[in-house]
């Protein structure tokens, strides 16, 4: 099964307990503090992007595309990002165990197509709202582990290495600074690097203003996607079915 290249890419993107597991790592517990306090991040339920991202032209990797984009993340594990341009307006949802894909044509609803998403790209979806929503705590919970890799320099700063291990083939490596517990730089099992730039702080949170993917096209070479966020919003309520997989008669 196959996602159009800034689908991809969306999905590469972006614990609820109070008290500390006395097996937490430090640098976990520092990391949580730098993006904000235990009450705050514990209180977040869903998390409502809006965006764009910038992509290579599918037909001239030397010109740009321009995508308005809408992520919906809702605990426990429901997702909906909408990516539309003025070729297509493309909807993702996951609801729970549940996930699919819809293609339409922006000018004519009546114009549209739409898949169901198979076993191995819902775990990814789960584990991408999971990494969202969770702030680095508690994925053992979830039936996963996190290991301490030790120290690594990452863009020039000292750094720990934490694998937040969903399972053998998705497994998300975060640098944490040493120092302050920032986040300097996240690598996935693919070797695609994410990086985050700029701050949006919302309800005492802090929250990337943009995100960088860097990874290497079929023909090896490297190419970097960048999602921006114009607004962020906590705590909304949203219904199931925004998520919901879609009637297939409907529009």
């Amino acid at each position: 099964m196959t996602f159009p290249r800034h689908r991809t890419f969306l999905l590469v993107l972006f614990a609820c307990s109070s008290v500390l597991s006395r097996a937490e790592l430090p640098i976990i517990a520092k990391a949580r503090a730098f993006v904000g306090p235990d009450e705050a991040l514990n209180s977040v339920k869903s998390i409502h992007y809006v965006g764009s991202l910038i992509t290579p032209d599918p037909q001239d990797a030397k010109k740009m595309t321009y995508v308005t984009v809408e992520i919906i993340l809702q605990a426990p594990y429901r997702q909906r990002i909408t990516a539309s341009s003025d070729k297509s307006v493309e909807i993702t949802g996951l609801d729970e165990y549940d996930a699919w894909h819809r293609v339409q044509d922006p000018k004519d609803s009546s114009k549209w197509r739409m898949q169901l998403i198979g076993k191995p790209q819902i775990k990814r979806l789960r584990a991408n709202t999971w990494e969202n929503l969770a702030f680095y705590r508690g994925l053992e919970r979830e039936g996963g582990k996190v290991i301490d890799q030790g120290n690594a320099p990452a863009d020039g700063v000292r750094c720990r290495k934490i694998a937040y291990v969903h399972s053998d083939d998705i497994v998300f490596y975060r640098y944490f600074d040493e120092l302050t517990g920032r986040l300097v730089l996240t690598e996935n099992e693919a070797g695609v690097s994410i990086r985050e730039q700029g701050e949006i702080r919302v309800n005492g949170i802090r929250f990337p203003k943009a995100i960088n993917t860097t990874s290497k096209d079929p023909k090896g070479h490297e190419q970097t996607l960048t999602l921006t966020f114009d607004k962020i919003t906590l705590n909304e309520s949203f219904p199931a079915s925004a998520f919901a997989i879609p009637p297939i008669s409907g529009r």
